[in-house]
């Protein structure tokens, strides 16, 4: 019965819209508005309804660190400067945690842009099927480059389908991107490597430009030679 009953066309019931007496009020509510405005003040007051039973049982005596670490400030609780969070120890062993990530991603690029190379190389070259002739005399060798003129045939090459070439295009363009990525982790390889070299110990300091054997932009560093026990 069910099913006939859903069978039978109802017929839909509308809401009605806001009368022309009553349009300065603005849009009349319909239901589905006051669904939305009723969870949203009803989710508001659970959250009052949990603030005030934690200040009800809160214990006047509770006491942890944190509270003389922060201030508040406009009513925003603003946590102290962390900057010396970390001993310099940790931060070398997360310096070379992020070189060693970098670098195997770095890796990974070269070896898939090498594949990539590879496969393309080997598409756009045509193969050449060359054999190496000797011949006694000029008559001889004539002879040889006749019949081997014959011979040859040439590939159709110039009749590809669309779809090679829209593959083939493809592959052009995920080269370029992963060789400009590859460029670009080899950059921050380089400059996340100077930057732990540089807070390993040890006097240094910036050579100027007319001490550069070979002028770059980048800053190079000189470390003072010391003496090993």
């Amino acid at each position: 019965m069910s099913s006939l009953r859903n069978a039978i066309s109802r017929r839909a019931h509308k809401e009605r819209a806001q009368p022309s007496s009553r349009k300065k009020f603005g849009l009349l509510e319909k239901h589905k508005d006051y669904v939305v405005r009723a969870k949203a003040f009803h989710k508001k007051e659970e959250t009052l309804r949990k603030l005030k039973e934690k200040a009800a049982f809160r214990n006047p005596d509770e006491f942890y660190f944190q509270m003389i670490k922060t201030r508040t400030v406009d009513g925003v609780h603003k946590p102290e400067n962390q900057a010396n969070k970390y001993t310099q120890e940790e931060l070398m062993l997360m310096k070379t945690q992020d070189i060693g990530y970098i670098l195997q991603k770095l890796q990974s690029e070269r070896k898939k842009v090498e594949k990539l190379t590879a496969v393309l190389h080997s598409v756009d070259n045509h193969p050449s099927n060359r054999h190496i002739y000797y011949a006694e005399d000029r008559e001889e060798a004539r002879e040889l480059q006749s019949q081997a003129s014959e011979s040859r045939v040439t590939p159709p090459f110039g009749d590809i389908p669309d779809h090679i070439k829209r593959k083939t295009a493809a592959s052009y363009r995920e080269l370029e991107a992963r060789k400009s990525r590859g460029n670009q982790l080899e950059k921050l390889y380089m400059e996340m490597s100077l930057k732990k070299e540089l807070q390993k110990n040890g006097r240094k300091r910036k050579l100027r430009e007319d001490e550069l054997t070979c002028p770059t932009s980048k800053p190079v560093y000189k470390w003072r030679p010391e003496r090993k026990r």
